[in-house]
């Protein structure tokens, strides 16, 4: 017998249940947070945070239309004390963190986590976390905020939802590490939001039984079966809510993607003064990196002045 394999993975589908009354999101991801996590070598309890934000950046973008932008950034007083995720309207994420790795040790060793991996807030102390949608010049800045409290990043995402939005959701995310039979990371998430009522069939005493009977289903997906790479998305959803009149509408795919360039490294090393200019050069060189992919670049000091 032949087992079937899947690359349903980096992608996000969409879907409504009860005839468009609740509406949800499942995605899964492999290439986008190795490609992110190798490109920096984090160690593994800090790479676990980067990559469960990916997914959440990518979830919360995923319920918004936007031409653009969208940025996940976590600010706090912790052992990681910044997390930036960036996703655009076409499916292009990168991410990266900064972290102090001897308050990592330090922290760890208190604990007796030494390598374990640990909820986010653990590592990430107090702060905040914030979004913004960025569609260009002559467009609004979009920005959501709310403090970090929770006992997980799941929390701190369902606490914004509560206080800014007001809108019915629940979240559930999962994180696979790197094992002798399977070297790679996984991250996935699943979210269902419930939708205005107006329009609706279902009288409200219907729609509450129906939404919390939706919310403990959705709870009962393991992570055996959304990092089963034998299912494809669309079967995952269908265990889940066949019973609940599932639409699947549509899949977006997620791929990395770096903005950084040359020519717009140039353009802002050039805003730099003489004196400053002259303070970064050693051996007559001019070397910079992209905090997102750690793309190197090198210039020379008569490269920054303005033609």
């Amino acid at each position: 017998m032949t087992t079937k394999k899947t690359t349903d993975f980096d992608n996000c589908s969409s879907f409504f249940i009860e005839n468009g009354v609740y509406q949800g999101r499942l995605i899964r991801l492999h290439d986008v947070v190795n490609t992110i996590i190798n490109k920096h070598k984090y160690p593994t309890p800090i790479a676990a945070v980067v990559a469960e934000t990916t997914v959440l950046a990518a979830m919360l973008a995923s319920q918004l239309k936007y031409d653009g932008l969208f940025t996940l950034q976590i600010q706090s007083n912790g052992v990681i004390n910044l997390v930036v995720v960036d996703v655009t309207s076409d499916g292009k994420i990168r991410a990266c963190a900064r972290y102090n790795e001897e308050r990592l040790k330090q922290a760890q060793k208190l604990r007796k986590t030494d390598g374990q991996i640990e909820a986010a807030p653990h590592l990430l102390g107090g702060g905040t976390l914030a979004f913004t949608v960025d569609q260009g010049s002559n467009t609004e800045l979009y920005q959501g905020i709310v403090d970090l409290q929770g006992k997980n990043l799941t929390e701190c995402a369902l606490r914004y939802f509560k206080q800014s939005e007001q809108i019915d959701t629940d979240i559930k995310l999962f994180l696979k590490t790197p094992t002798k039979e399977s070297p790679s990371w996984l991250a996935a998430g699943i979210m269902l939001q419930k939708m205005p009522s107006a329009g609706s069939n279902l009288t409200t005493e219907e729609q509450t039984e129906t939404w919390n009977e939706a919310k403990i289903f959705m709870q009962s997906l393991h992570e055996n079966e959304v990092f089963d790479a034998s299912l494809t998305s669309e079967e995952i959803l269908h265990r889940l809510f066949h019973g609940n009149h599932l639409n699947i509408s549509t899949s977006k795919e997620y791929s990395f993607g770096c903005r950084c360039s040359r020519e717009k490294l140039l353009n802002t090393l050039q805003t730099f003064s003489p004196e400053e200019i002259t303070q970064m050069v050693e051996n007559n060189q001019i070397r910079a990196t992209c905090h997102f992919c750690n793309e190197e670049y090198v210039f020379t000091p008569g490269e920054l002045h303005k033609q």
